[in-house]
């Protein structure tokens, strides 16, 4: 799938990776897909809540190399 803005917070931990894809979603259009790339073990946690609280749509969670990425659509 491809992706509007790409947001690396590899090496980050709780709450940057989720912070860093808010800041980024607030500046994007509703409909536009964020990847969020997290190394963040609790990230798998903290990202598909934080989607549900703020009305976005997790819409792909991948798992390669100790990378997860994320596919966001801004609701």
């Amino acid at each position: 799938m491809t992706f509007d803005r790409d947001i690396d917070a590899i090496g980050l931990l709780c709450p940057w990776p989720v912070l860093k894809a808010g800041k980024a979603l607030r500046a994007m259009a509703a409909g536009e897909v964020l990847r969020l790339q997290a190394t963040d073990p609790v990230a798998v946690i903290d990202v598909p809540h934080f989607c549900a609280e703020e009305g976005h749509t997790l819409i792909e969670t991948q798992t390669q190399d100790a990378v997860t990425h994320y596919l966001i659509r801004k609701g």
